[in-house]
């Protein structure tokens, strides 16, 4: 008997024990209150007992305790439609036929399931309610329909020994692999599409890959779209073609970083063979020095005829040769000595441009003491930048003993040079050469007037 749709609010329990060998009850979208079914169903004393199929959806019934003790005592009772009423609550415990296979219970606005549920069923219906988990064994459950709701990863396959077929589209899923659905021993068909999918490297290539081998997505893989990444939002999972380095984060990061560190090395070994280093360090410095006080490039700032850097070693040298020869010809030349003229307590590196600058030439005493000091290093590498700087030659070159112009450091290349030219001046052993020396030498630092 089906009564569809008819605004039918009563079945008078008398009219309902007449109804001896009913087997198909229908009230699909009537009226039908708790108080009313309580009714109908005779409080569920012996009435209806052959009745196999119930379908009582789209009415206002509220109580799902009522409804399991009214149709308690129907043991031939297999199939139970209580769909799109308002139960919200699901009892802890409920009371059922043991013959019932099919409980559908959705759109019934239910937020938690519990063991109310009769361990018989075969067919489970929950869709379009707002449940979140599902942690109640149905050992024998062979279809669950959990669509709509607001399931965040899949239900345990422990719960479900036997279950073949899950619908559970339409929820917050975000991905799932082969680790959730190994648990699900006998499930053959799954609906899992219309989810907002995160496709992950793991996710897409389980779902391209290993997905269809064992278990089967009925609804197509036209379901199954990426919602995140913002680049593959809204492209199909099947369609999707993630790089290797979002697929392999770690490994593309290690190699990244071991990359970029041997691309560092490689760099500070290239500034340490090509002295990129020394070049910054002097750039600076020479900047700094300059920022520090005014530079005077008239020829009446000049203080000096020659700025003379030595080794402290060759000392004795430059005092009884060097300074009595220069400054004892007439006119005398007036020579810069760091031990003598430079400002007491002022930074080295002023000092050395300060004396630069104001003297026309630089005169270096070159020696092994020279080249292994580290005082000569730096008038030597101020020097160098200046002549660099100003592009002009204030260079001479004095070789107090024979030295191998390869043990000057490669980066003062023009210093270098200089040793093949003209200024190249070789302190003599023999004194019978030593006045052509000191004429050459005087002339190399002559006075312009």
């Amino acid at each position: 008997m089906s009564i569809i749709n008819s605004n039918v609010f009563l079945m008078p329990c008398p009219t309902s024990k007449l109804m001896k060998k009913l087997e198909y009850l229908d009230f699909t979208g009537n009226l039908l209150t708790d108080l009313a079914m309580k009714e109908s169903m005779c409080d569920g004393h012996g009435t209806l007992l052959k009745l196999r199929s119930l379908n009582v959806s789209k009415n206002a019934l509220t109580s799902l305790a009522l409804m399991s003790q009214l149709v308690t005592n129907l043991n031939q009772l297999v199939s139970l439609d209580l769909s799109q009423n308002v139960f919200s609550v699901m009892p802890a415990v409920c009371t059922w036929p043991k013959s019932l296979q099919y409980l559908n219970l959705s759109m019934a606005n239910l937020r938690k399931i519990t063991a109310c549920l009769p361990k018989s069923l075969h067919v489970l219906d929950l869709s379009d309610n707002d449940l979140t988990m599902f942690d109640i064994q149905l050992p024998s459950l062979k279809e669950l329909h959990i669509s709509g709701n607001k399931f965040m990863s899949l239900p345990p396959g422990r719960w479900f020994e036997s279950l073949e077929l899950l619908l559970i589209q339409r929820n917050t899923l975000s991905m799932f692999g082969m680790s959730d659905l190994k648990e699900y021993k006998n499930l053959q068909n799954l609906e899992a599409g219309y989810n907002k999918f995160v496709c992950s490297c793991e996710f897409v290539t389980f779902m391209q890959r290993k997905v269809g081998q064992s278990i089967r997505l009925s609804d197509g893989p036209e379901s199954y779209m990426c919602d995140s990444p913002v680049a593959f939002r809204g492209q199909l999972v099947a369609d999707a073609h993630l790089s290797i380095f979002e697929c392999h984060m770690m490994v593309s990061v290690s190699v990244l970083c071991t990359v970029a560190f041997l691309a560092f090395l490689i760099c500070g070994i290239l500034c340490y063979k090509l002295h990129v280093v020394w070049y910054v360090k002097m750039t600076w410095a020479w900047l700094k020095a300059k920022r520090n006080r005014t530079v005077n490039t008239n020829n009446a700032d000049i203080c000096y005829d020659a700025f003379v850097s030595y080794s402290e070693r060759d000392s004795e040298w430059v005092e009884e040769f060097l300074v009595q020869e220069l400054e004892g010809t007439q006119p005398p030349f007036r020579l810069c000595l760091h031990k003598r003229d430079f400002l007491p307590g002022g930074w080295i590196v002023d000092n050395i441009i300060n004396a630069m600058e104001k003297s026309r030439r630089t005169l270096f005493v070159l020696s092994r003491h020279f080249v292994s000091s580290e005082w000569c290093k730096y008038e030597l590498d101020f020097s160098h930048f200046r002549l660099f700087d100003e592009n002009n030659d204030t260079a001479v070159l004095i070789l107090l003993e024979p030295i191998d112009k390869e043990t000057i450091p490669k980066r003062f290349c023009k210093l270098r040079k200089f040793m093949d030219s003209k200024t190249y001046l070789e302190w003599p052993e023999d004194e019978t050469q030593r006045p052509l020396f000191w004429h050459n030498l005087k002339i190399a630092i002559k006075r312009v007037d």
